[in-house]
């Protein structure tokens, strides 16, 4: 038994009649990591923490959890919580007995129960107003009795379907710390369903990126960053510019990008279409004559040295010895390799 990882998930496929959801995928997380899995609507990646929740029937393949196959078990027996999108709390319960539901049914006495669930609040920030009913609570405030209420059965897995989807943007923020603190005080493992490649990158210490019912690439964030195994991953990820390049295509980090002419460096030229002030940065994009798209991403002091507006004629350039991700087709399959390049689009 191999206790290195909390979830395995062995060629694992799930089809709904005549389509495939979850094709074939394969994945090892480890002790106590977070782990996101991430990609556009469609990809596979609810269904895949549905089936290891128990919540789906897998077609083929088989899940292990702490190093037991699980594959057949009901979702009660494997070890694992599941946090849902809409949080799914009892209207009719106030917050102390949502978070005691479960054990209540374990046939916990009540005493001991709310006990149980005070201090699972209490973890949460929530021990105060226990008596309010859902209706009551703003969406951070439901989300953290949802997630106390996940907790309190004590997995060693906690699964979560786009926990923060539902919540405003500085909210967002704040919550996506507490579950960073909970996942690192608890010493589980989360699995995390997210569509926010800003939220993945803060949150996972794994993070797998999903198309078509597949596994395209995982690794850390920053692994993910700044060596996307194709072109679909760098668009997907965001920050970068794939641009065509000698026989294949290459990605190249927009905040590596500058504004300026080079005689020897890497360059494009085009029209500015956009600039966006973005606070701290200024998102400059542009299009070539060709139909090329490229943006960079521009330190705010930079650019307000030079201000450019939409209509003008410039080159984007990037240092020679930056790193760019060649990503060249063989059949379905891409190749990643570092390149230094000298040419002109």
């Amino acid at each position: 038994m191999d206790t290195r990882f909390d979830v395995e998930l062995i060629a694992v496929t799930k089809r709904y009649g005549d389509a495939v959801a979850v094709d074939d995928i394969s994945l090892r997380i480890p002790k106590n990591s977070y782990c996101c899995l991430l990609g556009p609507s469609g990809c596979g990646k609810t269904s895949t923490l549905r089936m290891i929740a128990g919540h789906e029937t897998i077609s083929d393949g088989d899940i292990l959890i702490n190093g037991g196959n699980v594959t057949e078990l009901a979702p009660a027996q494997r070890g694992t919580a599941m946090m849902f999108q809409n949080y799914a709390l009892f209207p009719h319960l106030n917050r102390l007995d949502n978070v005691a539901f479960s054990l209540k049914m374990r046939g916990v006495p009540k005493a001991e129960r709310h006990r149980q669930a005070q201090e699972f609040l209490a973890l949460v920030h929530m021990e105060e107003f226990a008596t309010r009913l859902p209706a009551q609570l703003s969406g951070g405030q439901q989300q953290r009795v949802a997630l106390a209420r996940a907790l309190i059965t004590k997995p060693s897995v906690l699964l979560l379907d786009e926990p923060l989807s539902a919540l405003d943007p500085f909210l967002r923020v704040r919550m996506r710390e507490e579950l960073k603190r909970l996942q690192r005080e608890l010493g589980i493992s989360f699995i995390h369903v997210t569509h926010s490649q800003e939220e993945a990158m803060a949150l996972a210490d794994l993070m797998v990126v999903m198309e078509d019912g597949r596994i395209r690439q995982s690794g850390s964030p920053r692994e993910v960053f700044e060596r996307p195994s194709s072109a679909f991953i760098a668009r997907f990820i965001g920050g970068h510019n794939v641009l065509p390049w000698q026989n294949g295509m290459i990605a190249v980090r927009a905040d590596h990008c500058r504004i300026g002419d080079t005689s020897d460096g890497p360059r494009l030229t085009g029209r500015i279409a956009v600039v966006e002030y973005q606070g701290p940065i200024v998102r400059v994009a542009l299009a070539t004559d060709t139909g090329v798209e490229a943006a960079a991403l521009l330190p705010d002091h930079l650019f307000y040295r030079h201000p450019v507006e939409p209509g003008d004629l410039v080159t984007i350039t990037w240092p020679q010895a930056a790193r760019m991700s060649s990503m060249h087709k063989d059949g379905e399959r891409f190749r990643l390799r570092s390149a230094i390049a000298n040419r002109t689009l």
